[in-house]
């Protein structure tokens, strides 16, 4: 399932795309697929990340890490995974994924006509 929320964080609208998963792995399992680098190389391309260590972390629950776009404009995000087991003995993967780039909340400027339809009328 995915789902794009808009969120209110730190006085201002974030726009967040947020995954859920159901696995069969066991959540001790998934938690050392996506918090040690090595293993976390494997499904996730190397350069995915601002940096190889997370800002935050709840072991066993939740991770955040920074990442950068590779190409221009070159935002800023973060994406943090959340585990919790579910019924089946498996786990519920939540991936949240949020633009933390102050950038993508600037407006284009509108054109000087305002680009409305415009009518004239013969007298």
């Amino acid at each position: 399932m995915s789902d794009i929320e808009t969120k209110e964080q730190a006085g201002r609208r974030t726009n967040v795309l947020v995954l859920e998963y159901e696995l069969d792995a066991p959540p001790e399992k998934v938690w050392r697929a996506i918090s040690i680098p090595s293993l976390r190389e494997k499904w996730l391309p190397k350069g995915s990340l601002a940096g190889a260590e997370p800002v935050s972390s709840k072991p066993g629950e939740e991770i955040r890490y920074g990442m950068r776009e590779t190409e221009p404009p070159f935002l800023d995000s973060v994406v943090t995974f959340q585990l919790s087991p579910n019924a089946t003995g498996g786990t519920r993967l939540r991936i949240v994924h949020g633009l933390t780039d102050a950038r993508q909340w600037l407006r284009p400027r509108s054109a000087a006509n305002g680009n409305a339809v415009c009518s004239l009328r013969a007298a």
